[in-house]
């Protein structure tokens, strides 16, 4: 996952709890195993490495949450899109730190980018792909299911509050601390990371950041991220960063990189489809550095 996940909790049984937060953070490293596409030898490499030669057999878990994801590649026309490897790739991003990409190898990547390539059976829990160089990247949503899935484990156990934090990009405040409403989050201020620029309360609900301090390089003044337009296979220009209160770190993690690639315009539409969804938009200002625009469902 690339980060350090994190989890603070309140339980009736101190003896017990500690054991209960190993399993929920074993729960997040399985997930790691199944759904990296750095690790060589985990089910998603696999995907990668054989869909275009012939269908693969996708074990229920792997096969339900790729679905969701073209299922949120679609809602967003395209913002969100786990075939974006291919660009990552040309830019650098791909275990790097970024390099400026030619015209040229930019339309190469974007002809492989699309969840249209991607060719689901469902009755044989198949994946293919329609081209060689056509490869999955979860990077963009794992980190959310992973949070959900410790969090699911957490329910089960009885536990009843935890912060569950993904490296701080992506959070889910489960029940209330002791002497609290909620769970008060700092959302991070995009231009200085030592200052925060908004606290939100989180109570059965996540906070998902996308950022463009996180990862970018700069080029005769310009800044280039680490977030990319799927549809323009260039890295999004004019948002510093957006965070989002949603049900589940899935639908966060999703939502974040669509909202940043769409804008606080574009966003509006595809945020009035979506039922208790907050978004805080950042967006560069000559005067004060950033300016907050809050939508919300």
């Amino acid at each position: 996952m690339a980060c350090l996940y994190t989890i603070d909790a309140y339980a009736d049984d101190s003896e017990t709890l500690p054991h209960i937060l190993d399993e929920a953070l074993d729960e997040v490293d399985r997930i790691d195993r199944l759904m990296s596409h750095y690790k060589t030898d985990s089910p998603l490499s696999r995907i990668n490495r054989e869909a275009a030669t012939s269908p693969v057999t996708v074990e229920p878990e792997l096969f339900d949450f790729i679905t969701e994801s073209i299922l949120y590649s679609r809602e967003s026309d395209g913002a969100f899109d786990i075939t974006v490897g291919p660009l990552m790739k040309v830019w650098g991003f791909f275990r790097g730190d970024g390099r400026l990409a030619s015209g040229h190898d930019v339309e190469d990547a974007r002809s492989l980018v699309g969840s249209q390539h991607i060719i689901l059976d469902a009755e044989h829990r198949t994946i293919r792909f329609d081209r060689p160089g056509v490869e999955l990247d979860l990077g963009g949503i794992a980190k959310g299911y992973a949070v959900d899935r410790a969090v699911s484990l957490l329910r089960a156990r009885h536990v009843a509050a935890a912060l569950v934090s993904a490296g701080g990009s992506t959070i889910y405040g489960l029940g209330v601390p002791p002497t609290h409403n909620g769970w008060m989050v700092a959302i991070q201020d995009p231009t200085d990371s030592r200052k925060s620029a908004r606290e939100v309360e989180l109570k059965d609900r996540a906070l998902s950041v996308a950022g463009s301090s996180e990862k970018f390089f700069e080029v005769h003044g310009v800044r280039y991220s680490h977030i990319m337009d799927p549809r323009t296979g260039r890295p999004v220009q004019g948002v510093l960063s957006v965070a989002v209160i949603t049900e589940t770190g899935t639908q966060g993690d999703a939502l974040d990189d669509a909202f940043f690639v769409l804008g606080p315009v574009g966003s509006r539409n595809y945020l009035q489809r979506l039922e208790g969804v907050e978004a805080f938009f950042f967006i560069p200002d000559v005067e004060k550095a950033w300016t907050m625009i809050h939508e919300k469902r």
